[in-house]
């Protein structure tokens, strides 16, 4: 059944491979389990409730993923995204968390309407080769720099923004050292060697207090979602608050979603010789629909996960990929304290060597011409230096619209390129 639903054969990939390479995805993102929550519940969401909210909300849009799209990406609510709805939204500009649902569950709404018109599927199609190839480049950059964030090898400097973390440190230690260990099995050519390397660096973390485990059982019941179930707030839709608030929602999972999913296919080798990824309306679908179910279950935007890279990495090829990680956000409802003590220093390995398996498209590249070099150099340096996949895309997009035009390349735009590089200037002077 699942060989002829999911065409294993056609693929090249066999259940095994497909199961392994979800297990290696949820393992390097299954920290949004904990993250998500402690970030939203302060802007006085209930904790408990988050957790289960998070969990569904990812379950529901990573199901359509797997059966609809039938491709191998994992989608929970955004990192960025959800800062955004609780420090800007909430914390900075003082509206109530019921407000910022509201605008999410809106923003889930447009999405579904403009995936179901093919607008957004045109805006992926309308991006140049070379910056496609550029997006994975700078998604892997980004999400190495991510695993080197989470492990404590970089961390904040005032001086000069980031530095070298104390590399004394245990976690640090771990980290480099399961960077090494991966490294080897990888060369071995030994299947698993992500989730063997997350598995060796949580285990040798027990005894260094690095990996903490579970104080209470490790089985238990999911938190009732009721305290944030269904809590909107409309009276407020038509002001100009909500009006900006929403535009950068849509904004930042527009093109977050679009990079993730144009990088990481194109990683994969989905892409067809026009740059296009396989039912792509379908996996826009999936964004939209989990954005809309998990505002109504109480959680900030969703979005496909740039960790998805590390399934792919492991030889995912279709939708059973998604449909273990789905699987594993339902056993994670019950089994939350075992899912959520896996430390950064277990995960940082697999995602910097995701972020060099990242790099390849960088070949792809013609630096011999300026105008097609420069843009993809710009979106691949913007997305780290940002923390942001949306933002580089807008450098990558805007400086190609302009050398092309200040050149005499005009012949190589198209009308949507030209129309969105014009909305990326809307967006900075907004």
């Amino acid at each position: 059944m699942l060989e002829k639903f999911f065409q294993l054969k056609e693929n090249k990939t066999t259940v095994r491979t497909e199961i392994l390479a979800g297990i290696t995805t949820f393992m390097t993102m299954a920290y949004i389990l904990a993250v998500n929550p402690s970030i939203l519940s302060a802007t006085g969401m209930d904790k408990n409730a988050l957790f289960t909210a998070t969990a569904l909300a990812s379950l529901v849009a990573t199901l359509v993923m797997a059966l609809v799209a039938k491709l191998p990406f994992a989608l929970a609510p955004g990192m960025g995204l959800n800062a955004f709805f609780a420090f800007t939204v909430v914390l900075g500009m003082g509206h109530s968390w019921q407000f910022a649902l509201t605008a999410v569950f809106l923003e889930g709404i447009i999405f579904i309407l403009l995936t179901a018109f093919n607008i957004r599927e045109l805006i992926i199609n309308s991006i140049p080769m070379s910056v496609k190839h550029a997006v994975s480049a700078g998604i892997g950059l980004f999400i190495a720099f991510i695993g080197l964030q989470n492990a404590g090898v970089i961390v904040n400097n005032d001086a000069v923004l980031v530095g070298l973390g104390d590399m004394g440190s245990s976690s640090v230690i771990l980290a480099l050292l399961g960077i090494i260990l991966t490294g080897v099995l990888l060369a071995l050519k030994v299947k698993g060697a992500l989730l063997i390397g997350i598995f060796v660096v949580t285990v040798a973390g027990i005894p260094l207090n690095v990996t903490h485990l579970p104080e209470s059982h490790l089985v238990s019941l999911p938190p009732s979602i009721s305290p944030i179930f269904m809590k909107f707030e409309f009276s407020e839709i038509f002001t100009l608050d909500m009006l900006i608030v929403l535009f950068t929602f849509l904004f930042v999972d527009m093109f977050d979603t679009v990079g993730t999913l144009v990088g990481v296919s194109d990683k994969a080798g989905m892409l067809d010789k026009q740059g296009r990824i396989p039912r792509a309306k379908q996996a826009l679908f999936a964004d939209a629909i989990g954005t809309t179910a998990g505002a109504m279950l109480g959680t900030s935007t969703v979005t496909t996960y740039v960790e998805s890279a590390s399934g792919v990495a492991e030889g995912g090829k279709t939708g059973l990929t998604a449909l273990s990680v789905a699987g594993l956000f339902m056993i994670a409802l019950f089994f939350a304290p075992i899912f959520t003590m896996v430390p950064g220093a277990a995960t940082a390995p697999a995602l910097v060597l995701v972020g060099f398996f990242m790099m390849s498209p960088i070949l792809k590249i013609n630096f011999d011409d300026f105008t097609e070099a420069i843009p993809a150099f710009l979106t691949i340096i913007m997305m780290p230096l940002s923390y942001s996949i949306a933002e580089g895309i807008v450098f990558g997009m805007l400086s190609y619209v302009l050398l092309k035009v200040l050149t005499g390349k005009q012949k190589d735009l198209t009308v949507v390129m030209v129309v969105l590089a014009a909305l990326f200037v809307l967006k900075f002077l907004i």
